[in-house]
């Protein structure tokens, strides 16, 4: 038996142990908090998200419905959160886009917190911040918070033809952009992050293109999305509107094999596969994935499941 002297002892050093590990840097690192493609929920994974820890700040790529729950059981803290980058807005990429750093602000957010992706993002929060401002006035006024309406800023993609657009480049990190192909959204964009000497490329939703092979050119890291066709072909049969499913899904999306081959071509080092259509198909392992992948690329080729993280 412990004596009460004892014992709040060790709840002290427990707790000063607690806050010089919570005091520690945290390393840089990528986090694939969704992988599956699509807006309907899937059991076996999350809807697209990928973050970056860079320099002790959160960034999160694509926001579809509850990327803070997965940010929470990635073990990263949404106090970090400092940008949050969208590529298009179809709803499971920018569906929780505000919802996030709202999240975190009812957490421990006090900074500022910049959200950039295509043009309608400034309409989209003028739009939600109505739709949020009960909540945010009575936080502020019961529980003392800053005023998160002046905390989120919008920063929309001014695209400059097909060529690569610089969208931050400040204390070591460049984040640039490229337009894909993703119709019918032709403001859809890729992100490559470059710093340390580091470099990751979010593909975002796209078919092959010369502009996404350009801004991945020597990447570390390729984060692709991919389609596996002969499941695709079982997973729309029963649709009512298979044919234009179908149609949309062969012209914006990138087969896996064919992500092999972007991938040569681009010189990237590393191949990361996620948004998978199907993403609710168990029936489709990861070796079908990576042999069909294989037969365009010879490097590493890592298949993508939600929480996989990659020390950086």
């Amino acid at each position: 038996m412990h004596t009460r002297r004892e014992i709040l002892a060790m709840t002290g050093a427990a707790a000063l142990m607690s806050q010089r590990l919570s005091a520690q840097p945290i390393p840089d690192q990528l986090v694939l908090l969704g992988t599956g493609g699509g807006p309907t929920p899937k059991a076996l994974r999350a809807a697209p998200s990928m973050a970056l820890m860079i320099g002790g700040q959160l960034h999160v790529i694509d926001a579809g419905n509850g990327v803070a729950r997965q940010v929470v059981l990635a073990g990263l803290p949404l106090k970090t959160l400092s940008h949050v980058w969208i590529t298009h807005l179809h709803n499971d990429h920018v569906a929780d886009a505000f919802t996030l750093p709202w999240l975190a602000w009812s957490g421990a957010l006090t900074t500022p917190v910049t959200v950039h992706g295509p043009r309608g993002m400034q309409q989209m929060a003028r739009d939600w911040l109505r739709f949020a401002h009960v909540d945010i006035a009575t936080r502020m006024a019961d529980e003392g918070r800053p005023d998160l309406r002046k905390m989120i800023r919008v920063a929309e993609v001014q695209p400059k033809g097909s060529g690569r657009i610089v969208l931050l480049d400040s204390a070591g990190l460049k984040v640039t952009a490229a337009r894909v192909e993703h119709p019918p959204l032709t403001d859809s964009f890729a992100y490559r992050f470059d710093w340390a000497g580091k470099s990751v490329v979010w593909s975002g939703d796209t078919r092959p293109c010369p502009a996404l092979i350009e801004l991945a050119r020597g990447a570390d890291y390729l984060v692709q999305e991919v389609m596996y066709l002969p499941a695709m072909e079982r997973l729309i049969q029963a649709e009512s509107n298979a044919p234009s499913l179908r149609a949309h899904l062969l012209a914006s999306h990138t087969p896996v094999e064919q992500a092999g081959e972007l991938a040569t071509a681009a010189g990237v080092k590393t191949l990361v596969l996620s948004h998978f259509v199907p993403g609710g198909d168990a029936s489709v392992r990861d070796e079908d994935w990576r042999a069909a992948a294989s037969r365009g690329f010879a490097g590493p080729i890592i298949v993508g499941r939600d929480l996989l993280r990659l020390a950086l």
